[in-house]
């Protein structure tokens, strides 16, 4: 039977880093994809350039050449495989694991199902979720949220052209997708139940979304609540009042969070409110030892403070930890 040092669950930029900093370091190592490379990123937007400058995106030290000041969804994706291929990196794609097991003689049982619905059993001495939350959306929970023409993901505007589309949400990928449609021709309502947009939206989108709404070229209801999504309308609620909004497709963009309950069938507890895991800071380890988190697996609820620029470095720092506890075994 073969145990493994480390298996990394996600090969977005924080467990690439984390298979990177294992190669480095020697040891037996796994990175196993439930999806494509970089799975979160693929899913963005079409069209979407990074908030960040193309450096703090780089991993491996490998540089991310942009001849833009902000690189795009279309440049991240190449720039990702040039790592994997560079580093010669192993990773499973198609198998989402479904289950992480405390064994009797200290090590994990990583089950996973693959695409195709085969299951298998992995075993490792220690296990790095590096998992995002990108595939969680957070849903309102109201009648019709589940209906065919309303989706959590915005991807690209052509397909809209001419058609009444509800947005709902405040922060980033509301404003983006809300501008963006409209520029291709789409009649866009933006729906949000604060009294303001989110401050954290990006400062070239921010003013630009803000003087559409000011102008009428996108219907702005804030203070606003979907109650009902039926077929062909949105029905919301302001100051009291019901109101019918006409709508051919709708997204609800109300951001993800991470796969809480695949944690808690590891063992990992969680904080009852944010659904931040348990973990210490210094070295991302959680509650159960030799079960670490990086990147976006760590923030819970609250997904607005970590970035691939902070995620990155998390990989190098649990690999560390496990190289050298390795290092004090291998000594004894």
């Amino acid at each position: 039977m073969q145990i493994r040092d480390v298996t990394i669950v996600g090969a977005g930029p924080a467990g690439l880093a984390a298979g990177i900093a294992a190669k480095r370091a020697g040891l037996d190592y796994s990175i196993i994809e439930k999806g494509v490379l970089v799975n979160s990123i693929f899913g963005f937007p079409v069209n979407m350039v990074f908030f960040t400058t193309p450096e703090l995106l780089e991993i491996g030290g490998l540089p991310l050449v942009s001849p833009f000041e902000k690189p795009t969804r279309i440049e991240a994706l190449r720039y990702y495989r040039r790592v994997v291929d560079t580093y010669d990196l192993k990773i499973e794609f198609g198998e989402q694991v479904v289950n992480v097991q405390s064994e009797s003689n200290g090590t994990f049982a990583v089950e996973t199902r693959s695409e195709k619905g085969v299951r298998r059993i992995r075993h490792s001495r220690n296990v790095i979720f590096a998992i995002g939350y990108f595939d969680h959306p957070n849903y309102i929970g109201v009648p019709g949220e589940d209906l065919p023409h309303v989706s959590h993901y915005y991807s690209e505007p052509h397909g809209f052209y001419r058609k009444q589309v509800v947005i709902v949400g405040g922060g980033n990928s509301a404003a983006e997708a809300a501008l963006e449609l409209y520029r291709s021709g789409a009649h866009v309502t933006l729906v949000h139940r604060q009294p303001q947009l989110k401050a954290s939206i990006k400062y070239w989108v921010k003013p630009d979304i803000e003087n559409r709404i000011k102008e009428g070229s996108v219907h702005g209801l804030f203070n606003t609540h979907v109650v009902e999504i039926q077929p062909s309308q949105v029905v919301v609620e302001r100051d009291g009042s019901k109101e019918e909004i006409p709508a051919d497709a709708v997204f609800l963009l109300t951001g993800y969070h991470p796969d809480c309950d695949l944690y808690r069938r590891a063992g990992i507890r969680l904080h009852r409110e944010t659904m931040v895991p348990e973990f210490d800071p210094e070295t991302f380890e959680t509650n159960v030892p030799g079960i670490f988190l990086a990147g976006g697996a760590i923030c819970g609820r609250d997904t607005s403070n970590i970035f691939i620029e902070n995620g990155r470095f998390h990989g190098e720092r649990i690999i560390s930890v496990i190289a050298e506890r390795r290092g004090k075994h291998a000594h004894a």
